[in-house]
């Protein structure tokens, strides 16, 4: 079975999805990805859907549910790359990404986990 590669660059995951994602890839890419959290012990994961033409309910609700385990293990996720069409038609659907960030790309990504870093070392009065 073909599997979604994560990276770890520094103390942030990477995920680009870069095939259409099946209901089979998309279970195992959550198991890889808390997995991969776990053992690395990393405090943030981007995750970047640009070349997905299609999020469907049951992909949106595997977002949220990826975002909500990374953040029961220490980690914030940010979902970068959405493309104009998705976002209309999850609005349309009426699906909502609950406590899924969201930026327009990787660089900006890559920036909110790093505010979410420095907020959180600040609030603990030590750096992670």
């Amino acid at each position: 079975m073909e599997r979604i590669p994560i990276l770890r660059m520094g103390e942030f995951l990477l995920v680009t999805i870069q095939v259409d994602m099946h209901d089979r890839l998309a279970l195992a890419l959550q198991e890889d990805l808390t997995n991969q959290i776990a053992h690395s012990r990393s405090h943030g994961v981007l995750i970047d859907i640009s070349c997905l033409d299609i999020v469907d309910s049951f992909t949106a609700r595997l977002l949220g549910n990826m975002a909500s385990m990374a953040r029961m293990l220490d980690a914030e996720t940010v979902v970068v790359g959405m493309q104009p069409a998705v976002a209309i038609t999850l609005v349309e659907l009426g699906i909502t990404l609950e406590g899924v960030r969201t930026a327009l790309n990787p660089e900006k990504g890559m920036e909110l986990l790093r505010a979410a870093l420095r907020a959180r070392s600040n609030e603990d009065g030590h750096a992670l």
